[in-house]
């Protein structure tokens, strides 16, 4: 089965970069339509109905952060853009963002994975945007009932993260609540260890007493558990 791909961007080689890498480079992808800005994008998601929109933030006419609503409406969206502000990233996970890459920080196999795992409703992220997600998650915490940019309750194409309420429930400490924040938003270990500043040894230990508390043998098993759908041991 085919997975359609519609790619919004103002830059003309970044489109062109993009269609030839997912046309040509993976077999079962295939872009059906560009936009150079938001009004279009819209206008193209409605007309084709892609199963992933690649969006960037700052385009003319009608930016990215205002047409995404809309388009989640219609399709999971991925944002891949230069634009690496924390407040920028934030604001696109409130709107309804399946996941956030920044230019620069993944490789052409990472953005294929992206693409494939937003589809299917795992987030994904690079280390930038990471980041600024680990930023809400730590001042949820740290100031209790003041409310964050985002929400403690995040949309992960139709899949919810239940963040750090979680971590007494499952008697996770503060950093394993962190940790499995990050595994249920789709980074790999590498790119915890970078979110985290800690080496991929500790992501490892970290994770091995995660399972242990979930009663999880597996990544699946775990997030399972952390967002509800499976009841704990």
């Amino acid at each position: 089965m085919t997975l359609t791909v519609l790619v919004a961007d103002d830059n003309p080689v970044v489109r062109a970069g993009l269609r030839a890498l997912l046309d040509a480079a993976t077999p079962g992808i295939r872009v059906v339509a560009e936009a150079p800005d938001g009004r279009t994008a819209m206008e193209e998601t409605r007309r084709t109905r892609p199963d992933v929109v690649l969006l960037d933030v700052r385009m003319p006419i009608v930016d990215g952060l205002t047409a995404l609503p809309h388009l989640v409406r219609v399709a999971p969206v991925l944002m891949l853009t230069y634009s690496a502000e924390t407040e920028v990233v934030q604001e696109a996970l409130r709107l309804g963002a399946g996941g956030y890459l920044v230019h620069g920080e993944f490789t052409a196999e990472e953005l294929v994975t992206a693409v494939r795992d937003v589809r299917a409703g795992r987030a994904r992220f690079t280390p930038t945007a990471a980041n600024a997600l680990v930023g809400v998650v730590r001042g949820a915490t740290a100031h209790g009932s003041v409310r964050p940019i985002v929400s403690t309750s995040l949309r992960f194409g139709g899949t919810t993260s239940q963040l750090q309420p979680n971590v007494p429930r499952f008697g996770l400490s503060a950093r394993e609540g962190e940790v499995m924040d990050l595994i249920a938003s789709g980074l790999n270990n590498r790119q915890i260890a970078c979110t985290c500043f800690i080496s991929e040894k500790t992501v490892k230990n970290h994770i091995n007493r995660i399972f242990a508390k979930l009663h999880a043998t597996s990544r699946s098993e775990a997030i399972a558990a952390w967002l509800g759908t499976r009841a704990a041991s």
